[in-house]
């Protein structure tokens, strides 16, 4: 290994996934559930500080199910400042706006944003509030931004674990790893034109049989345009040859 690929594996080994600390929350239901959202998304890095029913919480080791491990390092942190006294760059949850003056994004501008620094070795830390009222002045102060969901503006609070589940979805969704859509394939695979042409065929045949077209001068658009259907469904394998099936048992049990 040359100094150059030994620096990229340092470079890499040194990048910190987000840590995401909750703020004097108030349930250790919602703690648990936390650490459950994070997990789902592969985040393992969670502080609690100053939760208000103490600490271990059995609720939240119930709640928390398989990510119970998460609880295990979270701490408890007596205060904000011991929670995030490592993290370079701290982003605040928070659906009110507190008269201070600070950059406000969207959860994936924010992400997005943290991801790049994280990828340049940057420690980076996401906070959420308490249950009740969420994050006060005072703790806003400590974050350099602030991210507030577009949520309604009459109903905008969010649940504890959900807004963490929010974000942790956002860290995810950016890793590139996930196509938006993705065809999966059951023993199958798409049908091939000629098998689409001849499943057109046979449907025009016994619709002709039916009379089903008509009058005359209708025919060719009628034809043409069951032919765009079936080359527009994307149909399988499996689907054509259900079709054929379904189009010969309706003709069989007809006598036609």
């Amino acid at each position: 290994m040359n100094d150059t690929e030994m620096s990229a594996d340092v470079a890499i080994a040194d990048r910190v996934p987000p840590v995401f600390v909750l703020v004097r929350p108030q349930m250790g239901e919602n703690i648990g559930g936390a650490a459950r959202a994070m997990l789902n998304f592969g985040l393992e890095r969670l502080r609690v500080v100053d939760p208000r029913d103490g600490w271990p919480n059995p609720k939240a080791v119930a709640m928390a199910s398989g990510a119970g491990r998460l609880l295990d390092t979270a701490g408890p942190f007596a205060d904000v400042q011991a929670a995030i006294g490592d993290c370079d760059y701290v982003y605040a949850t928070t659906a009110r706006g507190r008269e201070l003056t600070k950059p406000v994004m969207t959860p994936e501008a924010a992400m997005a944003q943290a991801r790049g620094m994280i990828a340049a070795g940057k420690k980076v830390g996401f906070m959420f509030g308490p249950e009740r009222a969420g994050l006060e002045n005072e703790d806003l102060v400590q974050a350099n931004a602030i991210i507030t969901v577009p949520v309604n503006p009459e109903f905008p609070s969010l649940n504890l674990a959900q807004c963490v589940l929010l974000l942790g979805y956002e860290w995810q969704r950016q890793t590139g790893e996930a196509s938006a859509e993705e065809m999966v394939f059951n023993r199958t695979d798409f049908a091939t034109r000629i098998e689409v042409e001849k499943l057109g065929d046979h449907f025009e045949e016994k619709l002709e049989a039916a009379g089903f077209f008509h009058p005359a001068a209708k025919v060719p658009g009628m034809k043409l345009s069951l032919r765009n259907m079936w080359s527009r469904l994307g149909l399988t394998k499996a689907e054509v040859a259900t079709l054929h099936g379904m189009l010969r048992q309706i003709v069989r049990h007809f006598g036609g």
